[in-house]
């Protein structure tokens, strides 16, 4: 059985019944779609046989897609040890192949874990972190929404005290999702005096969790390294074992450059997860496996547009399925 086939059997099942967020992939990866097929296409139709010209020519592609040098090179010759051992001449059968080898390579490399640690009969703590710009506050209200349709109590912590404007917007939002929030008191600049507030506050109300919105600076590594590290040890004294969650905001347009923020931050602090916003506005989506492949974090969520419930967990099946989906009759039964 062809991959691609695999992949539709993996998603519709025996019964064929659509995935309720497929739509959602698929209209959010169109970008990403039309541009990289778009250029697979034209090097198919200025090649007639597989050469070293083609793989070339399909390695700048892949690269342009916002694939790290790294990943794309592995996925290079993987290819070229197919082609030769099948002795494929076809540049026609190369999307499928490629497909195959890159989500062989990010599903094997270690264990992806793209489900949210969230438990009952706990007070859960998610640390959220990201640069100015990069959709953390929408990703906030955002997942807030999510857990409160699911009957959760869900409380913010404001502790962005650098930025007044974050503060006012993140308590906009909780208002919008119906989520409770906590902002530092007037003239209070310490990030840490507002978790340990909002964590009494949390722990009192019993609420089912906590999103905690941290300042986004990368200018002076060494004053966010000791600020986080002050919040997390606040965290793990009031919530034993949390947080839960450190998930890190990328905007998916920046591409490499959001990948070596996601790095700089690892440096600094866990991060357990990434929150991958605004894929719905990038035509290279390929920033999904230099992440897996450079930093071995996995993606747990991934912005798809701007409604409220764009952000959808992320599925490496969807996403190869919404990516490939203009391939000429890949997906028929």
């Amino acid at each position: 059985m062809s991959f691609f086939r695999k992949i539709r059997e993996k998603i519709f099942g025996t019964k064929q019944e659509k995935p309720a967020n497929l739509d959602k992939y698929v209209a959010g990866l169109t970008k990403s779609r039309l541009s990289f097929f778009k250029q697979i296409v034209q090097l198919q139709k200025k090649h007639i046989k597989i050469d070293e010209n083609f793989f070339e020519e399909l390695e700048e592609i892949l690269i342009m897609s916002d694939i790290s040098p790294n990943f794309v090179r592995t996925i290079i010759d993987s290819l070229k040890a197919e082609v030769r051992h099948h002795n494929l001449n076809n540049p026609d059968l190369i999307p499928e192949i490629i497909m195959d080898k890159m989500y062989t390579i990010y599903s094997n490399r270690s264990v992806v874990n793209t489900n949210l640690n969230i438990k009952d009969g706990r007070i859960n703590v998610f640390l959220i972190s990201g640069v100015n710009g990069s959709g953390k506050t929408t990703s906030i209200a955002k997942v807030a929404r999510k857990f409160i349709i699911e009957g959760k109590k869900v409380l913010i912590i404001a502790a962005d005290t650098f930025r007044a404007a974050a503060v006012e917007q993140l308590e906009i939002w909780a208002n919008r999702v119906g989520a409770l929030i906590l902002k530092p008191e007037a003239n209070e600049k310490d990030p840490g005096s507002v978790v340990f507030r909002g964590l009494d506050f949390a722990i009192k109300e019993k609420t089912d969790l906590v999103l905690i919105d941290t300042a986004g600076r990368l200018q002076n590594n060494v004053n966010l390294m000791q600020e986080l590290k002050k919040i997390n040890k606040i965290i793990s004294q009031k919530v034993p074992n949390a947080p839960h969650e450190s998930l890190l905001v990328i905007d998916a347009t920046t591409g490499q450059n959001g990948v070596s923020q996601a790095a700089n931050f690892a440096k600094i602090t866990p991060v357990s997860g990434i929150i991958l916003t605004k894929m719905d506005g990038t035509s290279k989506g390929g920033i999904i496996f230099s992440i897996k492949d450079q930093l071995d974090i996995s993606v747990k969520l991934v912005g798809l547009g701007e409604a409220m419930d764009d952000l959808q967990p992320f599925d490496l099946d969807l996403f190869i399925f919404a990516i490939t989906k203009e391939v000429k009759n890949q997906y028929q039964v």
